[in-house]
């Protein structure tokens, strides 16, 4: 095998454990509550900005940022839920989606009229691991191992704790939960944290590897949008393997051709899934 696509194929799987997990928390949110949250990578960017000036600027150590990255993005995410979700929870889709929409153009102005347009960089540089004939960001790495373990403790909450199992019941039918004593105002509140902690995490891993800027959301989110509906929309583990099929596109894609192509060989697959299998490839 070529050893440079090799390393493609590797980063490929590298990137797709971050894109899983901003995979996951819009598919919870959705599962749950029914609404897609168009704004949801804004979230990610302000858990970037959040580690930037506590890191870079205040020079808080990096974990002590990152949790505060986490716990702020999670309080905004019930901010959202309660400001602009809730009101119009009970109203046609397209009023959801253009109220999020609006929260996405919202973030962005408020961010570029807060630190302006310039690129910024946590300054924290970390090391290449060389294996042989291939090259791999460390990172990189980092970010996969810690997307996975915060994907399985999701997976674990969900299954074992009675939070877990009241949110997985109430994504199957909310009216009966309803009638059962669950009170959904409270789950969609604690789906709303989790949500937003989910993309806070996110955050704390891509400005390892990027820069921050008030249009960062542009570049992941519509690659998460994409992955969630090709695995279908609220199908967890549908979402979590469409990430690694989309990484790979645009891994290997860019190693045979470029980036850019790459990215418009994605959004063809997405068009053609669409008119072949609208409901999503994993979805029953």
């Amino acid at each position: 095998m070529d050893i440079f696509l090799l390393e493609a194929i590797l980063n490929g799987i590298l990137l797709g454990g971050v894109l899983a997990l901003l995979a996951l928390g819009l598919n919870l949110i959705f599962g749950v509550i029914d609404v897609v949250w168009i704004a949801y990578a804004e979230l990610v960017m302000c858990g970037m900005y959040t580690i930037y000036w506590l890191y870079a600027v205040y020079h808080w150590p990096f974990l002590a940022a990152a949790v505060a990255a986490i716990l702020l993005v999670a309080l905004l995410g019930v901010c959202v839920h309660r400001l602009i979700i809730e009101p119009v929870l009970g109203s046609a889709p397209i009023n959801q989606l253009l109220a999020t929409g609006g929260l996405l153009f919202f973030l962005q102005s408020f961010a570029t009229l807060l630190f302006g347009t310039d690129f910024r960089n946590i300054g924290l540089r970390l090391p290449i691991i060389d294996l042989g004939e291939i090259d791999l960001s460390f990172a990189r790495l980092l970010a996969f191992i810690v997307a996975i373990v915060g994907a399985a403790g999701l997976y674990l909450f969900l299954r074992r704790s009675y939070l877990g199992t009241a949110i997985r019941a109430i994504a199957q039918d909310r009216e009966v939960m309803g009638l059962m004593g669950v009170n959904a105002r409270s789950v969609y509140f604690m789906t709303s944290a989790i949500g937003g902690g989910l993309a806070g995490l996110a955050g704390c891993l891509l400005v390892l590897q990027y820069d921050v800027h008030p249009f960062i959301g542009n570049s992941f989110g519509p690659i998460t949008f994409m992955i969630c509906v090709l695995g279908g929309l609220g199908n967890m583990i549908g979402g979590f393997l469409a990430a690694f099929i989309m990484s790979q596109i645009i891994s290997v894609g860019g190693y045979y051709f470029s980036i850019e192509f790459s990215y418009v060989l994605a959004f063809l697959l997405f068009i053609v899934m669409i008119f072949v299998r609208p409901q999503g490839i994993f979805s029953r």
